[in-house]
């Protein structure tokens, strides 16, 4: 690791129009690195000071699956599980063919959704949602929206190709009906409190955090303010297992070190055992569906696994990094990596969304510096 360099590069992104980075490094329950600079207001005028509170978007979907990857343990649900089982609504499917729209005759299985083989898409303007919003407001559920995501047809057999999607929000409906808890409830018995992540929680109304980062937009006028909203909220009673969630660098970094670290954290509070994050890294894509995160994701070298990108080739970006990290990102550039060789944890946090060379430029550097 170089340090050094890592400071030096975290620096110069303030000459690329980054506010504010903050950048957090674990190994074996111990940091051994942190590097933050800028500021985090609308008018770049206050000095970050650690205790910030981010959008972390899609790093929420680790998160969700750890709590998947539980229940797993524990016997009460099983990668072959089909999804119907759970959720009535996905019982009788259709799908998208060039034939047009047909009777699904494959069964959705928990597998496709954690590897976001599931069939679905992204739309957040599909027209259940909107009927399930125009009926319920604000009050809308999680299960009354995600049963609503397949009002409309599958976009392909499921198990056929990988699409980034909602299906990370299915899988957090499936741990609200095994737990018959609410699954933000479910998180935070079974991992915020045993790590004790006190400022993680799902997104609500912004005007209530006053620690909450601005939130930033990189467009033709450059890296902006914009409004402090989550727009994978879909209803304040809605709790979204791909996207939902607020914390800090400081608590996602007692989650990636408990994860590089076996499951277990510094304290001792065990989440998962070593056998299960193995099982949670175990890449599930096959040639079709690796070529197309390749493509459609950058991510060339990586596969998916449970609801983290995980490196299998690093000889293909000429990469010191070792074959098995794994982790995710975030909509607004924050990144979790984790290595459980070498029990090292990185997070990095930003708060700009729609910034393309976070993801192109910044997390494979940092990836790169830390085993350097």
């Amino acid at each position: 690791m170089n340090f050094e360099a890592i400071t030096e590069f975290l620096d110069s992104l303030a000459g690329r129009g980054i506010p504010s980075v903050d950048c957090i490094i674990y190994k074996d329950h111990e940091q051994i690195y942190r590097h933050m600079n800028g500021t985090t207001d609308a008018e770049r005028s206050k000095k970050i000071q650690g205790n910030e509170q981010y959008l972390m978007f899609s790093m929420t979907k680790v998160q969700t699956m750890t709590a998947v990857m539980q229940l797993i343990e524990q016997g009460k649900l099983s990668l072959e599980d089909e999804v119907g089982n759970y959720l009535p609504a996905y019982k009788n499917l259709t799908v998208e063919t060039e034939d047009g729209v047909k009777p699904l005759t494959t069964p959705m299985k928990l597998k496709h959704l954690l590897s976001m083989q599931s069939g679905l898409d992204y739309d957040l303007d599909r027209p259940g949602i909107k009927r399930v919003l125009a009926e319920k407001g604000a009050a809308a559920t999680t299960r009354e929206l995600v049963d609503a995501f397949v009002e409309t047809p599958l976009k392909f057999v499921p198990g056929e190709h990988f699409c980034y999607s909602l299906s990370h929000d299915v899988a957090a409906a499936i741990v609200e009906v095994v737990s018959g808890m609410r699954f933000g409830e479910y998180l935070k018995k079974n991992i915020w409190e045993p790590l004790h992540m006190n400022d993680t929680f799902f997104a609500k109304p912004m005007n209530d955090l006053p620690r909450l980062g601005t939130q930033f937009i990189c467009n033709e006028q450059g890296i902006v303010p914009m409004d402090q909203s989550c727009n994978y909220q879909l209803s304040e009673n809605y709790e979204s297992g791909g996207a939902g969630l607020i914390s800090t660098t400081e608590d996602y970094i007692r989650f990636g070190d408990t994860l590089a670290c076996g499951g277990i954290s510094k304290d001792g509070a065990r989440i998962l055992k070593p056998e299960t994050i193995e099982l949670m890294k175990t890449n599930l894509l096959g040639p079709v569906s690796r070529e197309e995160i390749a493509r459609n994701m950058g991510r060339t070298g990586y596969g998916y696994a449970c609801g983290v990108q995980v490196l299998l080739e690093p000889e293909l970006l000429n990469s010191p990094a070792p074959v098995g990290l794994f982790g995710w990102d975030g909509a607004a550039g924050s990144l979790l990596m984790m290595d459980s060789a070498s029990k090292i944890s990185l997070v990095y946090t930003m708060h700009v969304r729609n910034c393309g060379f976070a993801y192109g430029e910044v997390h494979p550097t940092l990836r790169d510096l830390l085993f350097k």
